[in-house]
């Protein structure tokens, strides 16, 4: 049987390889290689933009309980990220091209799946699609996808991180510490202020040149990847108790006032992300900025912070808990699109997605993952019609739904546990 993937992103990646696991032809088509919007870098499939990072890989953390269930349903995007990781701390990091290469290759070689490098402009659904277009869709396609939800798109804007030279880092300034590790030096580079110098940094940020945004008047951010500079600007505390919290960083004894964290990029060591900084400065006021910080006074900065618009529909209104529209169930939607927030979010709807279309198509959905699993909780979330204006969320604990009585520091792990094994019993019958 005949099925099409509209986007080979993360959730498009992921969810052309599951249906054509269970030997669906697959027909999925990607837009890079004809069109590509200015945030991508390259023509390989699942491309990471924002970040290297897909956060927290502790089992007891939302998302690491997320892309465990992932794991046992056989994600190609989490056998890449595994196959990619870099030493990040307790997240999970990846070689951000070793990572989409991979993708790349074994959607290529499958030969279930056929990929067409077009533009995709109309839904048809009398065929079982899903729509995977992605955050940045735009034009044709994202008209035709209003139309299926009979009202405009929301959106809001996201931000994207400066990626700097190693090699450029003042050492003499710097030092390796991930937060609370007192026993390893740790996968982070940090680069620490004294007050006066947080003082000299920040005020280089509130009077910084931000690139103008002109298509609405209402700029909108997803809390998660709100600005550096817009952070500043609700306070002077604001990012000292975000992205350059102090906390857990002393060093030779000392706690600085401030600290900005970097990532390893690439897994060669050459490239780090500056975390939490993404932004929407222009990019000689990044440089500006970014060189008041002393380790960074004479820093490379090889890809700058970018900002674009994030597209997603009001999924209450049109879609169930299996990412199918209820006015057209031959179609699905899947990733940041459909109203999840994240990486690994936009993964595992794709994922969940495949599944329940290919249950669909083969005499309806028999077997279904509840909100007593993250990735069933997330489902839910974005399709519960009592929510009258959908707002992008990440994977967390507040939406997951399992009746416990025990002790409260046992909950986490006895949700933990509980999804592992709904998820478990899920896998033998899909």
């Amino acid at each position: 049987m005949k099925v099409k993937v509209i986007g080979a992103g993360l959730a498009g990646s992921e969810a052309a390889y599951q249906l054509a696991k269970r030997g669906f032809e697959v027909e999925l088509i990607e837009q890079k290689s004809v069109k590509r919007h200015p945030a991508f870098k390259t023509d390989d499939f699942a491309e990471l933009i924002c970040s290297n990072s897909l956060r927290s890989d502790d089992l007891y953390n939302a998302v690491g309980l997320l892309k465990q269930e992932m794991r046992i349903l056989d994600s190609l995007v989490m056998k890449a990220a595994d196959k990619y990781r870099i030493p990040a701390g307790k997240s999970l990091a990846v070689d951000r091209r070793g990572f989409s290469e991979y993708i790349t290759d074994e959607i290529r070689k499958n030969p279930n799946i056929k990929i067409l490098y077009e533009e995709a402009t109309q839904i048809d659904d009398s065929v079982p699609t899903i729509i995977a277009a992605g955050p940045l869709c735009e034009g044709e396609l994202a008209e035709s996808i209003s139309r299926l939800c009979d009202k405009d798109f929301l959106h809001f804007y996201d931000a994207v991180s400066p990626i700097v030279d190693k090699d450029s880092i003042d050492f003499d300034y710097a030092y390796y510490k991930s937060r609370y590790d007192e026993e390893n030096e740790g996968d982070y580079i940090n680069c620490p202020l004294s007050k006066e110098e947080f003082e000299t940094f920040y005020n280089a940020v509130i009077n910084a040149r931000k690139i103008a945004v002109h298509d609405i008047d209402d700029e909108k951010y997803f809390e998660g990847c709100m600005p550096f500079e817009e952070m500043a600007r609700r306070g002077y505390k604001t990012l000292l108790f975000g992205p350059m919290k102090p906390v857990g960083l002393e060093h030779d004894g000392i706690r600085p006032y401030a600290v900005v964290q970097l990532r390893k990029d690439n897994a060669i060591d050459t490239l780090y992300n500056v975390v939490g900084f993404q932004t929407h400065l222009t990019f000689g006021s990044q440089e500006e900025v970014l060189k008041t910080i002393p380790a960074l006074r004479n820093v490379r900065i090889v890809r700058y912070g970018v900002m674009h618009r994030n597209t997603y529909i009001n999924s209450p209104s049109v879609i169930n808990d299996k990412y199918q529209f209820i006015e057209h169930p031959n179609l699905f939607v899947a990733g940041q699109i459909s109203g999840v927030e994240g990486y690994v979010e936009s993964a595992a709807s794709g994922l969940y997605a495949a599944l329940n279309l290919s249950q669909y198509l083969n005499s309806g959905i028999r077997f279904e993952l509840g909100p007593d699993t993250m990735m069933g909780a997330m489902a839910a979330y974005i399709s519960d019609k009592s929510i009258s204006k959908l707002q992008p969320m990440n994977a967390n604990f507040g939406i997951f739904r399992y009746e416990y009585s025990g002790p409260k520091n046992e909950k986490k792990k006895a949700y933990v546990e509980h999804a592992l094994e709904v998820v478990r019993e899920y896998a033998g019958h899909v």
